[in-house]
């Protein structure tokens, strides 16, 4: 198996060590495992490409390249780029430094290389460790990513169905903010809500004068409703969130149709 990876933390990102163990233990011993990540830090940018500006590629090693750009100019560059001719079996994003959960991943990188990846008829999965008081400060943060990430990632694979017409499935998954061992189980769980939780801006004046302005984010512990992502990771268990890149409303589709169409 053929395994391309990429993430939106950047290509030193501890996350992406984590990744590349999880992808070479699916891979096998006669797998290949490739990375095309950013360069830098791309975190937020979502499906975001290129396309007014030219992507610098490097060689940094044996299956291992630098993009000066998003996650999902990193899948473009790994398909007709390094790896043209030779797609991949499968395109992994993350492991994320964070959840992905709820709002989360409508501004994700980490999504957005995954959702790029099926755009271009790839089985793609998106990976994410939730952090919390139960595993940021331990010596291994991405500890359950990396102990069930492997199983998680060949059970998904193994009921993959063939790409179908329109917008092929992707997979989101977040790993709960717990240890390995404090891991419940899995749980298949809807994108949910944090109410009152989102991002906003606070100004700040340089010494130099300047005005600028920092993104904030809101209360990562706010749990979603239940049975939905964040609400099952917050309790242990490790949510599998199927997603499309299809942004219609389909239920309200209806209703609308009923008072608008003429």
């Amino acid at each position: 198996m053929r395994i391309l990876i990429t993430n939106d933390d950047g290509i030193n990102a501890p996350g992406l060590a984590a990744l590349a163990e999880i992808a070479a233990a699916v891979a096998g011993p006669e797998g290949e495992v490739w990375t095309v990540a950013p360069a830098f830090e791309q975190s937020g940018v979502a499906h975001a490409i290129s396309y007014t500006h030219p992507t610098m590629i490097a060689e940094l090693g044996p299956r291992r390249f630098a993009a000066e750009g998003s996650p999902a100019d990193c899948v473009l560059a790994g398909l007709y780029d390094v790896l043209k001719g030779a797609p991949p079996d499968l395109v992994l994003s993350g492991v994320n430094r964070g959840n992905n959960a709820a709002e989360n991943a409508v501004y994700s990188g980490t999504l957005g290389g995954a959702m790029e990846a099926a755009l271009q008829g790839l089985p793609a999965i998106a990976l994410s460790q939730y952090f919390g008081p139960g595993n940021r400060d331990i010596a291994d943060p991405f500890e359950a990513a990396r102990v069930h990430g492997p199983e998680l990632v060949r059970d998904l694979m193994a009921r993959d169905a063939p790409a179908e017409d329109g917008y092929r499935l992707f997979y989101s998954v977040n790993f709960p903010p717990f240890p390995a061992a404090g891991v419940r189980g899995r749980r298949v769980a809807p994108q949910g809500f944090r109410p009152a939780t989102g991002f906003g801006m606070l100004p700040h004046v340089a010494p130099s004068g300047r005005r600028f302005l920092w993104v904030t984010g809101g209360d990562q512990h706010r749990p979603t409703a239940p049975g939905t992502d964040a609400a099952v990771n917050l309790d242990g268990y490790i949510s599998v969130t199927p997603m499309r890149a299809d942004l219609t409303a389909h239920d309200a589709l209806d209703a609308l149709a009923r008072e608008l169409d003429r």
